[in-house]
């Protein structure tokens, strides 16, 4: 999946290698550099022979624009387009996860996306199966799987007297572009990687406030309010290209040390591990 489509997209991702395997593209908002490279993107697909279908999902004002941005290829893309809009709180469901909207602070309709992974089953105590009589086999698959089984001697064992509780998915949280809202530190409460946008430092403060934007201090503050456990700040105004250090220090002060803080730079790869708690 891929979330916001800016220009030149599809060449930042021949360059990294990602490939173009990209089955969903979730757009934050319908501003210039967050959808348009949508066109470049799917015409890059029909000519390496693309068949399967793409779906996109953006607030829902933005649908009409999207459809028309695809209407401009010069031939018919070889491959179906879904475009389907979002309003907060709707979400889109796979197999033990779904992608849900919120609503953030920016000018017009903006939506930011967090991945949700489904609670994982808890952890499995091999030695106190035995202690109970399980023989090793199909029957400890069936505990822990859920289910409750009978022994020959008629004893029932359950699988919560061999499992541990349930744990708790993955969860990343990205933002597109906000001012800091409760919208933001709802959705990201308790994540595991809060991408949030520092488009300024706090010497712009001011400017960062008219424009709908974030400073690199006020992304802590919402990833401190919401405990999330790491958090990347994007969308950089150009001025920091030389100096973002400044951005990470900025938020570091305003960030709790049990809280991991990356300034985000072009073919950057974050490993968010699954937690055996």
């Amino acid at each position: 999946m891929l979330f916001d489509c800016g220009e030149g997209t599809q060449r930042q991702m021949l360059r990294y290698g990602s490939g173009f395997s990209v089955k969903e593209i979730y757009v934050t908002h319908m501003h210039a550099d967050h959808y348009l490279g949508t066109f470049g993107l799917l015409r890059t697909m029909g000519l390496q022979g693309r068949e399967s279908e793409i779906r996109i999902f953006a607030p829902a004002d933005g649908v009409r624009l999207l459809e028309q941005v695809i209407a401009l290829e010069v031939d018919e893309l070889p491959f179906p387009v879904e475009i389907r809009g979002l309003a907060p709180s709707e979400s889109v469901r796979h197999e033990g996860y779904e992608i849900v909207a919120f609503s953030v602070d920016h000018r017009g309709p903006s939506l930011g996306y967090a991945l949700k992974e489904a609670e994982r089953p808890g952890q499995f105590f091999p030695e106190r199966a035995r202690e109970l009589g399980v023989p090793e086999g199909p029957l400890f698959g069936r505990l822990q799987r859920g289910h409750a089984i009978c022994l020959d001697d008629g004893s029932e064992v359950r699988s919560e007297d061999v499992m541990g509780p349930a744990r708790a998915g993955r969860s990343l949280v990205y933002t597109g572009d906000t001012r800091p809202c409760d919208g933001t530190i709802e959705a990201a409460r308790g994540c595991d990687l809060l991408i949030h946008e520092a488009t300024f430092s706090e010497e712009e403060l001011e400017r960062a406030a008219r424009t709908g934007h974030s400073t690199a201090g006020e992304a802590a503050e919402v990833a401190a309010a919401a405990g999330a456990q790491r958090l990347v700040l994007t969308h950089l105004s150009a001025r920091y290209s030389e100096r973002p250090h400044v951005l990470e220090r900025e938020a570091r002060r305003k960030c709790p040390d049990s809280c991991e803080v990356v300034v985000a730079y072009d073919g950057l790869s974050v490993e968010v591990s699954l937690s055996d708690d």
